[in-house]
């Protein structure tokens, strides 16, 4: 059955400007990209099957072209639009973050560091660094590879805030596995990088683990 004839409310476009965005499905959201399916499959049907395949939104998000290409239905065209419409969503994430005090818009600056840090397959250890108003001066990301405390360099994250004259500073990194329990390591690396930059005044407002889910060090009680 085509999706012109399903009912009004079914169909993924009528559907989102009824409910609004938040109500569709990471297929139907996909569907309305894909525009169209192919023969004998919807673009809600299409959608579901490059979920699959991919092994989910974040995966398909994050392939490359050869990778996204194995598709069906879709080609270098549809990749370029989607490498685009995810960078325009990074993009408008970090222009929210940069407008006020971050820690007043904690569930922008999670959504923008989880765009940023969890397609990754490989751990990537990351700071946000902020002024006297707490509002984001960069974010760099700094360290590639397992995420430990022998290759997560204390004075190289002092430098780079001394560099940006921050005042305070937000440390994130992903766990490519999708957990987010806080582990030895991140735990000690925290508390080394706290004592470090506390010599130089700037202070270590939260540590982010970013995975399946997003941890929060501030709103675990382990600053």
């Amino acid at each position: 059955m085509a999706i012109t004839d399903w009912a009004l409310e079914d169909r993924p476009r009528e559907k989102l400007l009824i409910k609004g965005a938040e109500a569709l499905s990471d297929a139907e959201l996909l569907a309305i990209f894909l525009r169209t399916g192919i023969k004998g499959k919807t673009a809600v049907d299409l959608a579901r099957d490059l979920l699959t395949d991919s092994g989910g939104l974040s995966a398909l998000l994050s392939a490359d072209e050869a990778r996204f290409c194995q598709g069906k239905g879709v080609g270098q065209a549809k990749f370029v639009q989607l490498k685009a419409v995810v960078e325009m969503s990074r993009r408008y994430l970090h222009e929210k973050i940069q407008r006020g005090d971050v820690m007043e818009n904690v569930a922008d600056v999670k959504r923008y560091l989880q765009s940023r840090l969890q397609a990754y397959p490989f751990e990537v250890f990351s700071c946000l660094f902020l002024d006297n108003k707490h509002r984001v001066i960069e974010y760099e990301e700094l360290f590639r590879g397992t995420v430990d405390t022998a290759s997560v360099h204390t004075r190289e994250v002092v430098r780079r805030a001394i560099h940006h004259n921050a005042v305070a500073i937000v440390l994130a990194h992903n766990h490519p596995s999708g957990g987010t329990e806080p582990s030895t390591s991140d735990i000690e690396i925290t508390a080394r990088l706290k004592e470090a930059l506390q010599l130089i005044d700037v202070r270590v407002l939260d540590h982010f683990i970013i995975g399946d889910d997003i941890v929060s060090f501030a709103e675990r009680g382990l600053l």
